[in-house]
């Protein structure tokens, strides 16, 4: 590694053949203690890289993902020849996560930031029934449902594809909302909002509907209101090979058959 090669720090999952690459790229390219990386190279899949961006949220050093996990969407082919030449040309794609501020039925405020999507989700057998509000505006009076979920343009190849919602470019400055498996009204599909709104959602009739909610990995049960909005202060750099940019993957994505 030249003198002027970036710093490195491997990162790996649990998994054997993520723990297998480490060593032989730590072997090759030398590796840096975290904090005084240049890159930090995540070796999983799509959870370990959120694992790891949540813990660089702080700190905005560049992610390069490797995918040696089974979903890796966010991560960028496994090779270890060449690493330094395709992190030097790589494409990089900046985030911007959710902030929630859910108020639980005891009246306590809990905070919590998501990359990928905050979901509002029933707790028991019983349907969720919820308010939702735009800007302080009751747009849905009433929405019952298994859940609802408001995702970033990053996240929304993810919990929001499954659950039918629209596949947002990284670069559009939109988030979605999206409902779960919604009963009333049937025909409601979501929406698409502008970065700047702030999303609340008011839980009806909670005490026999109850709800959690969950901002990536972190779970609050029992809420009573949830404040979603787009947190611009921080930004978060994931890199992506020269020609597989994410905005690639996601256009890539909505003309797979």
């Amino acid at each position: 590694m030249t003198a002027d090669a970036p710093k490195l720090a491997f990162i790996a999952s649990d998994r054997p053949e993520a723990q297998a690459a480490k060593s032989r790229l730590a072997h090759r390219y030398g590796n840096t203690a975290e904090d005084h990386a240049d890159v930090v190279v995540a070796l999983g899949g799509d959870g370990f890289m959120l694992e790891i961006l949540h813990r660089n949220l702080a700190s905005r050093r560049p992610i390069y993902g490797m995918n040696r996990g089974s979903v890796g969407f966010l991560m960028n082919d496994y090779r270890e020849e060449g690493l330094l030449e395709r992190i030097a040309a790589a494409e990089k794609a900046v985030i911007h996560p959710l902030r929630m501020t859910a108020l639980d039925r005891a009246g306590q405020t809990h905070r919590a930031l998501a990359i990928n999507d905050v979901s509002l989700l029933r707790e028991t057998r019983q349907t969720a029934k919820l308010r939702i509000l735009i800007d302080g505006r009751p747009r849905l009076e009433e929405l019952i449902c298994d859940g609802v979920l408001v995702s970033t343009p990053a996240g929304s190849t993810a919990y929001n594809l499954s659950a039918h919602g629209p596949i947002i470019p990284i670069d559009a400055q939109v988030l979605a909302v999206t409902p779960i498996s919604a009963f009333r009204p049937r025909r409601w599909r979501g929406a698409l909002i502008s970065h700047r709104a702030k999303v609340s959602f008011e839980i009806l009739e909670g005490d026999k509907r109850p709800v959690s909610a969950v901002a990536d990995n972190v779970e609050v049960r029992n809420v009573a209101r949830v404040d979603v909005t787009e947190d611009r202060s921080v930004s978060l750099s994931v890199l992506f090979d020269a020609g597989r940019s994410l905005e690639e993957r996601m256009l890539a994505e909505q003309f797979s058959v």
